[in-house]
């Protein structure tokens, strides 16, 4: 997703050009970085009746400059789950989930976050590409709350937006609880959507957010 790449790219930049000493990458050669997966539980899964869509690496290439050019390799996880409900009585997929573990970039020493700089919100721009692909046109995105989750042993602020979109030809408000945090060299978003009457699927997505499970091979 290219907005991903923008992530990793004003992430790397900022690393690099605060580093020294990284010898092959001097020499011209790319340097690798690769994130751990991250997996909400079989059990939460069965639990909460969500089921895998999608689930796979991404690669980004990237060229930054330090002095001269050099290429930045890095492999991105994303997993996505989904989940059929009832809305008027017939059964549409208008529920969702995703994990998405990014590499945090680090040389001689040095870890730039590059998610340090941007807030919830920002983020959720940042991913709105993968969300639109599960309820098409998202728009008047607001901040509804802010809650907190125990997720991997530490109390995380998730924010919960809301937002307007069509499915199946209809308009309909939808909530968007987006947490985003770093674990283990990692750096960690996690995001559900459902429809807003819907609010045991609010439930559900608490549920997956605290048995996600990181770092996993």
């Amino acid at each position: 997703m290219t907005t991903r790449r923008a992530i990793l790219a004003a992430g790397a930049t900022g690393t690099l050009a605060l580093s020294t000493g990284c010898l092959g990458f001097v020499l011209g050669e790319p340097l690798e970085f690769e994130a751990s997966k991250v997996l909400p539980t079989d059990a939460a899964l069965a639990e909460t009746g969500y089921e895998h869509h999608d689930s796979g690496w991404e690669r980004i290439e990237e060229t930054v400059s330090l002095g001269v050019e050099r290429e930045i390799h890095a492999s991105l996880w994303n997993a996505v789950y989904s989940k059929e409900v009832s809305i008027q009585g017939q059964r549409q997929e208008a529920a969702m989930f995703a994990a998405v573990s990014l590499p945090a970039m680090e040389v001689a020493g040095s870890v730039q976050n590059p998610l340090d700089d941007m807030d919830n919100r920002e983020i959720l721009d940042e991913v709105r590409g993968q969300l639109e692909g599960n309820y098409g046109n998202l728009r008047d995105i607001r901040h509804h709350e802010r809650i907190v989750v125990r997720i991997l042993d530490a109390d995380r602020s998730v924010d919960v937006y809301t937002a307007t979109t069509d499915l199946e030809g209809e308009e309909m408000e939808i909530r968007l609880p987006l947490t985003t945090f770093s674990h283990e060299d990692d750096l960690l978003v996690l995001v559900g959507g459902y429809p807003r009457l819907l609010s045991d699927e609010g439930v559900n997505i608490e549920v997956l957010m605290e048995s996600v499970e990181h770092p996993l091979e």
